[in-house]
């Protein structure tokens, strides 16, 4: 009696045995995706240079040795190591749009996407916005994706690290953006003299001390400095809340992730009127403040 002949190791079968084992480690998700099926056809999409889209053929084209042990290799460190996937694949999408990304930044997953998507509306009239501001750029995505949406807009891509703002050039310069967006090294507004913009926008560090000890392993492989704030996690934010109206034309608008920290901003921050925007498609912890709410807040204060 004849053995039954395996089946060939195409996506369709790997798909569902690499999900088993990322089940069984009982892994965090949060870095992009939010379930073991996710990563691990971003893993098998990686390994077998499936594009997006492959067409039914491709999906049943066998893996080849070479590329069943690069996808064995990616999966041991995803479950030993607890790398996130983005860090393993070295992409992601931000916008719709395909993003490098390694070790040195913060892995996107904001939702300021959807804000960005829709040009910021209904809070600004896209066609009048020309200056935008990215305070903490990271891999650029957020700096990028301004420039997609908002076509007449010049962007700087701001960031104190100079690590993260060799992965944004690296990005910029991948979706052909060099004229319009520009990489610059600065803490916070430091190296922004003179200048003004019709939008601040912002993704910055907001985890205080304690919460970073408790944080899943996945979070240590990025730099802590893109996710620690000081003590509470509002350093950054208060020199945001401090001097952004400086550099806010008229009407401009002031837009801060803050995730889980909103409670305590709310609590710090009393007597500023912010408006905490809503996403469809999930998430929160994200303000608008305008340049007047700002500069009214500040004559209250003195």
């Amino acid at each position: 009696m004849r053995g039954v002949r395996p089946q060939p190791a195409t996506a369709a079968v790997l798909l569902p045995r690499v999900t088993r084992r990322l089940r069984r480690a009982r892994l965090h998700y949060g870095h992009g995706t939010d379930n073991a099926r996710d990563d691990a056809a971003a893993l098998v999409w990686h390994a077998l240079r499936l594009p997006l889209d492959p067409g039914a053929a491709r999906l049943a084209q066998p893996a080849s040795g070479a590329q069943l042990a690069a996808l064995e290799a990616l999966v041991r460190r995803r479950i030993r190591e607890r790398v996130p996937v983005v860090y393993l694949t070295r992409r992601c999408w931000f916008a719709g749009l395909q993003m490098y990304v390694d070790e040195r930044v913060l892995i996107p997953r904001s939702p300021l996407a959807e804000l960005i998507e829709a040009g910021f509306a209904p809070w600004i009239d896209a066609q009048r916005v020309r200056r935008v501001a990215d305070l903490g750029t990271g891999s650029g995505c957020i700096a990028i994706a301004c420039a997609r949406a908002l076509p007449r807009a010049r962007i700087d891509a701001v960031d104190i690290s100079a690590d993260a703002l060799a992965v944004a050039q690296r990005n910029i310069r991948r979706h052909r953006l060099k004229r319009r967006v520009r990489a610059v090294k600065s803490d916070h507004f430091s190296a922004l003299s003179g200048q003004s913009y019709d939008i601040i926008v912002s993704n910055p560090p907001y985890v205080g001390r304690r919460e970073m000890s408790q944080l899943p392993p996945e979070y240590r492989h990025e730099p802590v400095m893109a996710l620690q704030a000081g003590t509470d996690g509002l350093g950054s934010v208060r020199v945001m809340l401090r001097d952004a109206a400086r550099y806010l034309r008229p009407a401009g608008l002031l837009v801060v992730e803050v995730g889980a920290t909103e409670a305590l901003v709310r609590k710090r921050f009393p007597g500023l009127p912010f408006t905490w925007l809503e996403f469809s498609r999930g998430g929160g912890g994200v303000f608008l403040l305008t340049r007047e709410q700002l500069r009214a807040a500040a004559r209250k204060r003195n």
